[in-house]
């Protein structure tokens, strides 16, 4: 069903407006396009789709139930619907609703992959047969096969049968690495070119940035805990999550203008008006009574730097993980459009050394007292001293229901979803030895680089 012209145009504005970085004004014209929007399936699920790129998970909630009340037919609505049912934690609701849709579109990938990770497959509960028999009636450079080796390899996993895991695994992931135009030495390069720009003399220079204390940016790679971090402080009354944005990102590239390529950027990127980009991240931040709001981006690692010096009082938690644990957990996830090298265990374990060098830089640097580093492992072993540094690092009083972070009522969309309404558990620790052969190419790859991976 098209959308009436009008409210195209209206979307065409938010977009806009989003663009900018007016994260308000952007939130007030969703809210009065949806008024009008109640008898439209096509305007709700548009709307539903900006809702949930401000993390304003209700709302698109409230949208796709709309749309799927009026078309129930419709898979799209359904999987959107799914979508949202697994951000506010009704994960029973959205493994029924990803059902509904496989029934009416079979051949969705994304359908079957995201049900096959919403929860933990037993032998009396699973697809796997169902994923056996569906895959033969897919030819075998069609995409959409891709969602499906990985949905099979994570039941697998679950069942224990980890050989045929590993197989399905790879032909997903070279599948999917075959379909990408990526070279991981553009990305090593840019976090070369990163550490040379935002050097000692960078780091010495007087820089007055922003003084909103609230930002608490966590930060390391996908798998490493950040979603568990993340809920673990957003369990405190006093702290609210933004979830994963591309906000920073965004008001980077607005302030630092058109640039020909990543180099040029960077370099411009040093020499930014920084109060100016701390003011710019804070207008893309929900108003409310949080004293801390917490940013879980991942790849923000690669802007500390910008952090330090645009929000010199925001706080940052740098997460780490074993790194064959990391790398295994990052290469069995279907990221789709983010993460490139992770399709790779050449690429994987190329960028994981990348990072590493700039994190060392970055420690060397960034000050002591607004830069937290912990390890997963210790995150999940030592859960109540853990969660204390943290709480103390955000510059707050300790609250017990930091402990029960399961129970954190608010919203999360992240390829942790669902593993984060359960308690804390230590079965993914060294995880990777189930894979010791098959992972061989990765720890050959560490060793060399004289890189410590014991559990």
């Amino acid at each position: 069903m098209r959308l009436p012209v009008e409210a195209s145009d209206a979307l065409a504005r938010i977009d806009a407006c989003q663009a900018r970085g007016e994260a308000d004004a952007c939130r007030q014209a969703l809210h009065a396009l949806h008024a009008g929007a109640g008898d439209h399936p096509a305007l709700l699920q548009a709307l539903g789709l900006r809702y949930t790129a401000l993390g304003l998970h209700e709302q698109a909630g409230a949208c796709y139930a709309q749309a799927v009340r009026l078309a129930p037919a419709d898979p799209d609505a359904l999987y959107n619907h799914a979508t949202a049912l697994l951000a506010l934690g009704h994960v029973d609701d959205a493994e029924t609703a990803l059902d509904q849709a496989i029934r009416l579109a079979p051949r969705d990938g994304s359908a079957w992959y995201n049900r096959s990770t919403l929860r933990r497959q037993t032998p009396d509960r699973n697809h796997v047969d169902a994923l056996r028999q569906a895959l033969p009636r897919m030819a075998p450079a069609d995409p959409e096969r891709i969602p499906l080796q990985y949905a099979l390899a994570k039941e697998l996993e679950d069942l224990g049968e980890h050989a045929a895991a590993f197989a399905a695994l790879r032909a997903g992931a070279d599948a999917r690495r075959r379909r990408l135009r990526y070279r991981v030495e553009d990305d090593l390069e840019t976090m070369r070119l990163i550490e040379s720009v935002f050097d000692e003399d960078f780091f010495q220079r007087p820089i007055e940035g922003h003084p909103d204390a609230r930002p608490i940016f966590v930060v390391g790679l996908p798998r490493s805990g950040t979603t568990l971090v993340d809920r673990i402080l957003g369990s405190h009354s006093a702290v609210a999550s933004r979830g994963e944005s591309s906000d920073l990102a965004q008001a980077l590239t607005r302030i630092a203008g058109p640039a020909r390529d990543k180099a040029e950027l960077v370099r411009r990127a040093a020499r930014l008006d920084f109060p100016a980009l701390g003011r710019a991240y804070r207008d893309t931040l929900a108003p409310g009574p949080a004293l801390r709001i917490v940013d879980k981006t991942p790849a923000n690692f690669l802007y500390l730097a910008l952090i330090a010096a645009a929000l010199p009082q925001a706080r940052i938690v740098h997460l780490r993980r074993n790194p064959m644990d990391a790398c295994y957990a990052m290469y069995k996830t279907l990221f789709r459009m983010a993460y490139p090298f992770s399709y790779d265990l050449d690429d994987l374990g190329r960028y994981w050394l990348g990072y590493q060098q700039l994190m060392a830089h970055w420690r060397r640097w960034l000050p002591a007292d607004r830069f937290l580093e912990l390890d997963y492992e210790h995150l999940v072993t030592g859960q109540e001293a853990a969660s204390r540094r943290l709480i103390a690092h955000a510059g707050l009083p300790w609250e017990p229901a930091c402990l029960s972070f399961e129970h954190n009522p608010h919203p999360t969309l992240t390829a942790s979803a669902a593993q984060v309404r359960q308690p804390i558990y230590r079965s993914s620790v060294g995880l990777w030895r189930r894979y010791a052969e098959e992972l061989e190419p990765l720890l050959r790859r560490f060793a060399h680089a004289g890189v410590e991976v014991e559990a």
